[in-house]
């Protein structure tokens, strides 16, 4: 079957195709590719079935396989597509933190079951409505935006004594609902003033002060937090 151009291709993908889309975007936007085995930890389904998907988004012209599945890469098609189901979803988790008042802490899973149900009218409806946002809720940029937080740095990448104030929670931190409720609990949200104790490389853990008082994190989820250095 051949595979349709970005100009002749106007069906939206199934809900499945858009979350690995949406997963891929964010695999290659931090590391430069995307790799079948994390696609499958990350989206929590079977490598097999990772490998069945990843045939069929090739059919359909959503991605490019190199020989022996090695090397996934977006299409034009597959990239746009990525692009306005990732908008769909930020402009969703706006809509409910600022119209319908539903705490951060909430709304990526709640998007997740709205996103896909967005036309292309209302998502520019919501743009408008919504004063063209950089960044989602948890501070993660909307694509083409990425330079509204690349002076953001993960917490491991502060010394010790650093003042600072949360400014994000990567999209995996959104996707761990556990790690995420941990993080607003212990006051590690975006728009939250924090310093960074210490950092201990050969524990890989380090402790943060907050307004809820001192909290202790591994190397693995501090990662996922992005701070800005105060003055």
């Amino acid at each position: 079957m051949a595979h349709p151009s970005p100009e002749t291709n106007t069906a939206r993908p199934t809900r499945t195709v858009e979350n690995y889309l949406m997963s891929m975007h964010v695999m290659e936007r931090d590391q430069g590719e995307i790799v079948a085995a994390r696609l499958a930890e990350v989206l929590q389904v079977a490598p097999a079935t990772v490998a069945m998907t990843l045939k069929r988004m090739e059919r359909d012209g959503w991605i490019s396989l190199r020989s022996r599945g090695k090397g996934i890469h977006l299409t034009d098609t597959g990239r746009q597509a990525a692009f306005s189901v990732i908008r769909r979803h930020m402009l969703t988790e706006w809509l409910l933190v600022n119209m319908l008042k539903m705490p951060i802490l909430d709304v990526h899973a709640e998007a997740h079951n709205l996103e896909h149900a967005i036309s292309p009218q209302l998502e520019e409806r919501l743009v408008q409505l919504l004063g063209n946002p950089q960044v989602c809720p948890h501070g993660n940029p909307f694509p083409g935006q990425e330079q509204a937080t690349r002076d953001w740095l993960p917490l491991t990448d502060l010394p010790g004594g650093t003042q600072a104030t949360i400014r994000r929670l990567h999209e995996l931190a959104e996707e761990n609902q556990e790690l995420l409720a941990f993080l607003y609990h212990n006051g590690l949200q975006p728009g939250s003033r924090v310093r960074l104790v210490e950092s201990l490389p050969f524990n890989q853990t380090l402790s943060v002060e907050t307004n809820q008082g001192n909290c202790t994190l591994g190397f693995q989820a501090a990662r996922l937090v992005y701070a800005q250095k105060l003055p």
